[in-house]
Formats: structure tokens, C-alpha cells, sequence
């Protein structure tokens, strides 16, 4: 694979998926705009190794459910960058709890960023893929927005909801030769994640096929597959990367 005079956008860029999808892209070459909110400190971090693989970096802070900022930070890139050959859409919260107590505030918030978002920073590469004719949008969507989860009912709508524009936008897409899919991760080790227990880690882990959790790079080599020539005939897939939970 070979990403030399591409540009990759990667929102939620700063750290975890984002950030291990920005250094697999770049360590093929791709030029890489990370767009974020976050530390500081995790955003040095990324700009810094995404730059001593020696491709062009810039990072732009970027509240993704914000249609506005999505539009603003957009059209900088390509006026940095040149143009946009590659959205990943990576940002997602996550604000757990049961139905009986998620305040309404906890549902609107997981719905504006991991969908919404989604949808922002679609439609605003949208034009320029189809005046170009080309183009590759991957979504990171989740297991749970295949198989729901208790607790998470929330999140899991925001999923089954970037499952739903994948399909939806693959299709209003494909004739202008631009590729839309989207990755489903299952237990993947990031900071969302490694907040939990070691005994509920575990217990995790035991309910895997592969008895093992995930690693980011193993999200990020699919995407990069998903982004590359190898997947030109690929669109409308969601691609479950969980070790085998969700079978």
C-alpha cells in the first residue's frame, strides 16, 4: 500500500484509534491532518510522531458537532494541504449508563458528536470527492451499534446510526468512484476502555474468541486497507474488528 501524495483527515486524531490510524496512513506515506479536542499534551505527542515518519502534519482543533468549525477546519486543510483524498471518521464519546438513569443531556451529547459529527465532516469533503471522483471515507463505528449493549444504549444508537450513513452515503457516492465503509472495533485498549477494572478487563477478554482485547493498530491496518487501492471495489461494508465477539 501506498498513500504518497494523499492527504488523510483523521478526526479524534489526538490519541488512541485516531492517533494509531494517523501513524499507520503516514508510515505509507500519506500527509495527515489531525482534527481534535483534547489534551494538549496528546496532541504534541501525536503531531510529533506522526512527524518523525516524515510526512507532512498539521493538527487542527475541531469540535466535530459543531457544523460550522467541521466547515471551517475543512476548508483550511485543503487550503494547507492542497485537497482531501481521505476522511476518517474517528471521533466518539462515550457517556454510559442505564436508560432508567442517562439524563437527556448524556443522550443528546453521544448522538452530536459520534453521529452527528459523522455527518458534519461528510458533507463537508462531499463536493470536493465528487468534483475530484475520487475519494475514501471510513467511519469507526462499533459492535455495539450491531449487537447493542446494556448501558450503552446511547452509544449504541450513535453506531447503528454511522452503520446507517455508511450505507446510505456508499450509495449517493459510488458512481462519482468514491468509496464509503465503515470499521465495527469490539474491545479495543484505549484510554475509553482502560478506565475499567482489571477483573472486568478480564472477564472481557475471556469472552473473546481470540482471548486476547484489542490494540488500536489492529483498527487502524483494517482502515488502512479500507483507504487503500486494494478496497477500490469496496463500499458500503461495515468490518467488524472484535476478535471474533460478535460472530
Amino acid at each position: 500500500m501506498n498513500f504518497q501524495n494523499k492527504t488523510a483527515v483523521i478526526t479524534g486524531g489526538y490519541s488512541g484509534i485516531g492517533r494509531a490510524v494517523a501513524e499507520k496512513l503516514a508510515s505509507l506515506g500519506a500527509d495527515i491532518a489531525l482534527v481534535g479536542i483534547g489534551r494538549e499534551e496528546d496532541k504534541a505527542a501525536a503531531l510529533e510522531a506522526v512527524k518523525a515518519l516524515g510526512v507532512k502534519v498539521e493538527a487542527y482543533d475541531c469540535d466535530v458537532s459543531d457544523f460550522a468549525q467541521g466547515e471551517q477546519v475543512i476548508a483550511q486543510v485543503i487550503a494547507d494541504f492542497g485537497k482531501i483524498d481521505i476522511l476518517v471518521n474517528n471521533a466518539g464519546i462515550t457517556r454510559d449508563k442505564l436508560m432508567l438513569n442517562m439524563p437527556e443531556s448524556d443522550f443528546d451529547a453521544v448522538i452530536s458528536v459520534n453521529l452527528k459529527g459523522a455527518f458534519n465532516m461528510t458533507k463537508h469533503v462531499y463536493k470536493p470527492f465528487m468534483r475530484q471522483r475520487s475519494g475514501r471515507i471510513v467511519n469507526v463505528a462499533s459492535i455495539v451499534g450491531i449487537n447493542g449493549n446494556a448501558g450503552q444504549s446511547n452509544y449504541a444508537a450513535s453506531k447503528a446510526g454511522v452503520i446507517g450513513l455508511t450505507k446510505s452515503v456508499a450509495r449517493e457516492l459510488a458512481p462519482r468512484g468514491v468509496t464509503v465503509n465503515a470499521v465495527a472495533p469490539g474491545y479495543i485498549d484505549t484510554a475509553m476502555t482502560q478506565a475499567l477494572s482489571d477483573k472486568i478487563k478480564d472477564e472481557i477478554a475471556a469472552s473473546i474468541p481470540m482471548k486476547r482485547r484489542g490494540q488500536p493498530e489492529d483498527v487502524a491496518n483494517v482502515i488502512a486497507f479500507l483507504c487503500s487501492d486494494f478496497a477500490s471495489y469496496v463500499t458500503g461494508e461495515v468490518i467488524r474488528v472484535d476478535g471474533g465477539i460478535a460472530m
